[in-house]
């Protein structure tokens, strides 16, 4: 079978994006993921199961089986932004590597019909599945939550040991572009001590240049309600601007890194 046939479960392509990575992208969400963190936006992607969520009031499937094929005809429908924009396709969830071999032929097929590519990932799998990836793959926005495992552990339902070890192997692979992304959740990792050990981390990581703090919102909110479910920080208000200047100032300040709020 080619691997144009793959098949896979996606809840979602977002077209026309000017986020996760450069240019206007094409964006497929991919449905399942390893992590809880406290404050996902995309609740509806944790499950690889089919799920039915309640949206203004009414219900509505969440996920589609579709092949590579079936997601790069939309892609393709992009090309000439792709091409003045410097964009392409972007794979998030979720968590991509959850279904490694349709990631891998989504890249693949991107890759090979000239299309730049991109992943936002925790780095959360073996190694040796990350590595299958990496040749088709031109830039890899990896998120860094934190460095210390047990507060890891504590607001996303995993340690951060095997995401660590991971961008250090990438990095030292050389094969794809890393840059680092933070989500700056208060309460969780939004004091300037817990934004510098994470920027001194992806300031020691070779061909590292850039650092995307990404401020908490509530966006994602209503959906957990929509699943049933409980949103655990409520209670908490977005950074403000001020602060993310701040923390921004003292990663440029202790770090080589550029740093970008929000990307």
């Amino acid at each position: 079978m080619s691997f144009w046939e793959t098949k896979g479960r996606i809840f979602d392509i977002q077209r026309y994006s000017i986020h996760d990575g450069e240019g206007i992208r094409t964006i497929c969400f991919l449905k399942g993921c390893v992590l809880r963190c406290k404050w996902c936006c995309n609740p509806e992607s944790q499950e690889y199961k089919i799920q039915e969520m309640m949206v203004a009031g009414k219900k509505k499937i969440i996920g589609q089986d579709v092949t590579v094929r079936e997601v790069m005809e939309v892609v393709e429908k992009d090309r000439i932004y792709y091409r003045r924009s410097g964009g392409g396709l972007t794979l998030s969830g979720g968590e991509s590597l959850c279904q490694p071999e349709f990631a891998c032929g989504l890249l693949r097929a991107a890759c090979e019909t000239g299309i730049n590519t991109a992943m936002e990932s925790m780095g959360c799998a073996p190694y040796e599945t990350i590595e299958k990836l990496l040749p088709y793959l031109d830039h890899y926005l990896l998120d860094i939550k934190h460095t210390n495992a047990k507060k890891h552990e504590a607001f996303t339902g995993r340690g951060n040991e095997l995401m660590l070890e991971n961008a250090k192997k990438i990095a030292a692979s050389g094969q794809a572009r890393l840059s680092i992304r933070v989500p700056v959740i208060p309460t969780f990792n939004d004091t300037p001590e817990e934004i510098r050990d994470i920027a001194l981390f992806a300031d020691g990581l070779p061909g590292v240049e850039d650092i995307y703090l990404l401020p908490y919102h509530r966006l994602g909110q209503d959906k957990y309600e929509g699943l049933g479910r409980t949103y655990e920080l409520a209670e908490i208000l977005p950074p403000a601007p001020e602060h993310m200047e701040t923390l921004k100032q003292m990663v440029e300040t202790s770090t080589g890194l550029r740093c970008h709020i929000g990307g």
